[in-house]
């Protein structure tokens, strides 16, 4: 693989159709902080010291994250079904595709009775200067240019502990939130998906996630850890990066005995969030929830 592609397909963030463009413009504004009055600090050490957010192609992005926290999207009263799941982004650990791939995504799993918390993890540095950011995104997209950074190999190690942070967190607050903490588990996009595996492989005693969801992340085989969550796997077959394997990690979790469940779409590309009109990727999240529906996720706990 190209390390053009890698970056192209990881850093994204945009949606599908736009992958297949060379030579596309990426258009860049500022933007506002997204506040939310209920997020929380998760308190796992510094990240970089100015936090930017700002719009690419239209769609909300985060870079240079300060500060890991989580943002709860809770269902309305009377709806709950007690299930949890942690969100988080994708961008190729150079920033959040946080619009796309996190709220979207968790007022989706909300309004479907699902508390959803979306995960703003710490992310490797960019240049401050958001002139100099834009420039140098555009050198590692179009292969033009000189840029001062590159997306990592695999999940670091900031980012893991962010991750098993944000469990540990709604699993103590469960009653705070209204979710059973037997029934709390984890969902990444992209490199958010290489969060999620990795806090999975890392079978930490208080973190484990009830399930795991990676979306279009690494298809790799990998040693499941003893008692393997249950995996919910989305790819597409014309995803340039992650659409062309062999699919070891679902026969790693088959071989170890572990529930699975694995969908590739015949089209979608990369980066399509809640699904891309027009493919067959349109509306994969409702199979979703009736993986966890099947699997007693969704019915209050007895």
């Amino acid at each position: 693989m190209k390390p053009i592609l890698l970056a192209l397909i990881l850093v994204a963030g945009l949606p599908s159709a736009a992958l297949a463009q060379e030579g596309m413009a990426f258009r860049f504004s500022e933007a506002a902080r997204a506040d939310y009055p209920d997020e929380v600090v998760l308190g796992t050490g510094p990240g970089q010291p100015r936090e930017d957010w700002f719009r690419m192609n239209g769609s909300l992005q985060v870079r240079n994250v300060s500060q890991a926290t989580l943002t709860p999207f809770l269902p309305p009263a009377g709806a709950a079904t007690g299930a949890g799941v942690i969100v988080a982004p994708g961008g190729g650990f150079l920033g959040l595709a946080i619009e796309d791939e996190g709220f979207r995504v968790a007022r989706w799993l909300a309004d479907h009775g699902i508390a959803a918390f979306v995960l703003k993890y710490r992310v490797l540095p960019t240049p401050p200067d958001p002139a100099a950011f834009r420039r140098e995104m555009v050198a590692v997209r179009t292969g033009k240019g000189q840029a001062s950074f590159r997306p990592p190999s695999d999940t670091p190690p900031e980012a893991l502990a962010d991750g098993l942070a944000a469990l540990r967190h709604v699993r103590t607050n469960a009653a705070r939130y209204g979710v059973d903490p037997a029934r709390v588990g984890m969902m990444g996009f992209s490199a958010g998906a290489f969060t999620t595996l990795s806090v999975a492989l890392a079978n930490v005693a208080d973190a484990r996630p009830a399930f795991i969801a990676p979306i279009y992340g690494r298809q790799t085989a990998v040693t499941p850890p003893p008692g393997a969550p249950p995996m919910y796997v989305v790819v597409a077959v014309d995803d340039p990066l992650f659409g062309q394997g062999d699919f070891g990690l679902v026969q790693s979790w088959r071989k170890a005995g572990a529930p699975v469940e694995f969908h590739l779409y015949q089209n979608g590309g990369h980066g399509f969030g809640l699904g891309t009109a027009g493919t067959t990727s349109e509306d994969w999240i409702e199979g979703f929830r009736r993986w966890l529906l099947a699997n007693g996720f969704l019915s209050p706990k007895r």
